[in-house]
This record gives structure tokens, C-alpha cells and sequence, in this order.
């Protein structure tokens, strides 16, 4: 029989990202990140914005916490700025930048909130960048360095940790599309080298977590998880799905394998390995055995998806949407299905209990002239992705917590504050927050641990 509600101690949670909330770009002894500079280029982001200031998370802090403890949120996902804690990267360490994640651990915890905390959510340290960034040979032991430093001041307090946010996004949209910071077009053997080092990168700053940690600490990894799904419920479209997820495209780089596998199984996928040919990494003995560190938990973003069946000749297809069928703010299609499928070849594949570590929507709402921010399409959202994720908890796979993207409204990278994916709304001109309705609805779910979910049949 299929459980009603999520397992005990399920964690609900809600993520944010450094440079998407933090600003104080460069306060108390804060070097530059690559999107700092990246802001700055004409045309680079919408209508010139950046982060410079962004929710001034840094200064409002105490503030946000008592907002997520009224919210009811029992973990609070969150990156720390690279170049805040290493301005330039590496040595000497700035200690008033590592006293504000001192003194954001101490709220959440007062506030009985559990902190799971990234390492790298994006904003890579500029001095690194100028050095050679992703390409320099170098470059996984500058992360490791960092990842001890934070580790041996905060592991005392904080179990959960997180090495990469998403490297399928920062070095396919960074350096290849270049609609991302750094902004590079590289080719594909200069590809392969950045994403074999951001691989040991991920590998030496496992390492350095368990070196330094000062009590037990349950390590993951937060890749996107590009989902695809069956059209329909037969064995052959469900097989599609499953072998269009773990599939490569060429040398495109926004897939799952080639940054799952190695982390995983401890090995590139053999397709990957074909398509970049002469061009694929110069693998060294002993690489595989840094990559592949034992993990604690699989965690994966996810927003959306697409759907495939197998055709007669045994090809994969992809079917698309019918002409309006539901699509966020983003332009993305709502396909709640993509968290049970997701979640479910996931685990079959690598079998590590699994939170999903980013899931949300953009949508187009405002203050309404009674002071209120209604987002109903938000909390339609959510019920339908959470009652995907319930069933596959209930069918048995390990699900272990849930964190919405995003708890506030914060700067959406190269779409600047167009977009609004949080629970609470942000006015970016006086800082402050209003809760919106899928706050207090998302309140309201935590308490019932998700039992209390729309149960009436909603066309998918």
C-alpha cells in the first residue's frame, strides 16, 4: 500500500545559493568571483543587473532564519563564497568572512533548522580564474585547501556537506555557451580537461571533508538531474526513459553520466569516452580512485523534463507537450513525473539515498493591493512534484529530504531579478520579505509531513 506521508525525520527544506542572495560583493575583506566580473560585461546579464547586492542576505540574516523558522523548515540548504572565506583563492584566509557563516550556522541551529552546506555554488574565486580556473592542473587541490579550511571551522556544527552544485551547469553554460560566468567558448578537448578537474576537485574535497571533519559528517553531491520520462506507462517507453537518461549527446556536456558515473561507479561512461575520441581526459592512474570516494547520499536538482517513447525500429523518440500544456514563468515545462523517475533510476543505478537538493518554479506574481502575495500556481506546483516524490518514497526508495528552490526570491544568474522562484517575496529596493501563500501552504505540509497533500486526481 502506498505510504501518505514521507518517512520519519524527513528533512523539508529550502535551498539558496551565495552569490544569489549574499551581496556585499566586496565587504569585509571579499574578493571577486567570477560572476562578479561576469556582471560587468555589456549585455552579459538582463538589463545590467547583478548581485552586488542582491538580497543582502549577509546583513539581513538573522532575519531570513526567523522567516524559515516561522516556515517550519527543518533544513536549510545553503553555499559559502569561495572567494568571501580565500579572497584570492587560496591562502591567507579572510576570518571575517568565515565568522558570517559562523554566526549563520549558530542562528539555524538556535533555530533548530539543520544546516546542509555546499561547498561550490558557482562563484569561482577570480584570482583563480586569471590563473587558469577549471584548466589549471592545479585547481583540485585550490578547492581541497578551501573545503579543509571551512571544514575545520564549521564541521563541529554542521553534519551535512555538499561538495559541487550542478557541474553539468557551470562548466557547460560557463565554458562552452559562454552565457554563464567565466563566459568561455572553449572546444571540446579544453571541455574535457575542466570537467576531469572539476571531477577530482569533487574527489579531493571529499577527502579533505572526512580529513577535517571534528565529528561525523554525511557527505553528497548535488549534480542536475536531467530526467527523462516514459510517455506512457509501457515497459518498453519506461526502458526508453531510462536508457535516454544515463545516455550521452555527443560531446554535450549537460548530461548525467559523465559526471555521475566517474563520482559512483568510479569510471566514464563508455559512450562519453567514444564521442570525445582523441579529445577525451588524460585519465592518471590514480584519478579513478580520487573521483570515486565513498558518499554518503545522491542528491539532484530537478525542474523539469522530457518525455521519450521507444518506436517501432527500437529508437528512442521524444515526444513532445501538446500545444498548451502547463509551462512556468521560465518557460519550462511542468513535469512532476520527472521526481518519482528521477528519483527511481537513480537510485537503481547508484544506489544512495537520495535528497532532492533544488526543485521549484518561476512565476509571474507581485503585491497585491491587499498587501498579500498570492502564488497559487506555486503551491499546484508543488503538490504535484511532492506527490511524485511521495510515491516513489512509498514504493520503497530511500528519500531522505526535500528543498525548494528557492526560500526567497533572489538574483536568477544571467536573468538578473526577472525571475522569482522563492517562497517569500523579495523587494529588491528595500529588502523587504513578504511571505507568499506557498510559505505559509508549504508551513501547513511540513506539519503533516506531507500527509495532508492533495489527493484528488489532478490531469497531469
Amino acid at each position: 500500500m502506498l505510504r501518505m506521508s514521507f518517512p520519519e525525520g524527513f528533512v523539508w527544506g529550502a535551498s539558496t545559493a551565495a552569490y544569489q542572495v549574499e551581496g556585499a560583493w566586496n565587504e569585509d575583506g571579499k574578493g571577486p568571483s567570477v560572476w562578479d566580473v561576469f556582471c560587468r560585461q555589456e549585455g552579459a546579464i538582463y538589463r545590467g543587473h547583478t548581485g552586488e547586492v542582491a538580497c543582502d542576505h549577509y546583513h539581513h540574516y538573522d532575519d531570513d532564519v526567523a522567516v524559515m523558522k516561522e516556515i517550519g523548515l527543518t533544513g536549510y540548504r545553503f553555499s559559502v563564497s569561495w572567494p568571501r572565506v580565500l579572497p584570492n583563492g587560496i591562502d591567507p584566509v579572510n576570518e571575517k568572512g568565515l565568522a558570517f557563516y559562523d554566526r549563520l550556522v549558530d542562528r539555524l541551529l538556535e533555530a533548530g533548522i539543520e544546516p546542509y552546506l555546499t561547498l561550490f555554488h558557482w562563484d569561482y574565486p577570480y584570482e583563480l580564474f586569471l590563473r587558469g580556473g577549471w584548466l589549471n592542473p592545479d585547481s583540485p587541490e585550490w578547492f581541497a585547501a578551501y573545503a579543509e579550511t571551512v571544514t575545520r571551522r564549521l564541521s563541529d556544527r554542521v553534519t551535512h556537506w555538499m561538495t559541487l552544485n550542478e557541474p553539468q551547469v557551470f562548466v557547460w553554460a560557463g565554458h562552452s555557451e559562454g552565457r554563464h560566468a567565466p563566459g568561455l567558448r572553449l572546444g571540446a578537448a579544453h571541455l574535457a580537461v575542466a570537467s576531469h578537474h572539476v571531477l577530482l576537485a569533487h574527489g579531493r574535497g571529499v577527502q579533505a571533508i572526512r580529513g577535517a571533519a571534528r565529528k561525523g559528517v554525511q557527505v553528497g553531491y548535488a549534480p542536475e538531474g536531467i530526467v527523462r520520462i516514459p510517455a506512457t506507462d509501457r515497459p518498453q517507453d519506461v526502458e526508453a526513459a531510462r536508457e535516454a537518461t544515463f545516455a550521452m549527446n555527443g560531446t554535450y556536456l549537460r548530461v548525467n553520466t559523465w559526471w555521475m558515473d566517474p563520482v559512483f561507479l568510479g569510471r566514464y561512461p563508455e559512450d562519453g569516452l567514444r564521442a570525445f575520441g582523441a579529445d577525451a581526459p588524460r585519465v592518471a592512474s590514480a584519478d579513478m580512485d580520487t573521483i570515486h570516494q565513498p558518499l554518503d547520499f545522491f542528491g539532484f536538482n530537478n525542474y523539469f523534463s522530457r518525455q521519450v517513447v521507444r518506436a517501432a525500429d527500437g529508437s528512442i523518440v521524444e515526444v513532445e507537450f501538446p500545444p498548451g500544456a502547463p509551462r512556468t514563468a521560465y518557460q519550462w515545462d511542468v513535469t512532476p513525473q520527472s521526481l518519482y523517475w528521477g528519483t527511481r533510476f537513480f537510485h537503481e543505478r547508484y544506489g544512495l539515498p537520495i535528497y532532492i537538493t533544488e526543485n521549484g518554479l518561476s512565476n509571474i506574481e507581485w503585491v497585491s493591493v491587499d498587501g498579500a502575495v498570492h502564488d497559487p500556481q506555486r503551491i499546484d506546483f508543488l503538490t504535484r512534484y511532492l506527490r511524485a516524490l511521495r510515491r516513489a518514497s512509498g514504493e520503497g526508495i530511500p528519500v531522505r529530504g526535500y528543498f525548494q528552490w528557492t526560500l526567497m526570491d533572489n538574483f536568477e544568474w544571467a536573468a538578473g531579478y526577472r525571475e522569482r522562484f522563492g517562497l517569500v517575496y523579495v523587494d529588491f529596493q528595500t529588502q523587504r520579505r513578504i511571505p507568499k501563500d506557498s510559505a505559509r501552504w508549504y508551513k501547513g505540509v511540513i506539519a503533516a509531513n506531507g500527509e495532508n497533500l492533495q489527493e484528488t486526481r489532478i490531469s497531469q
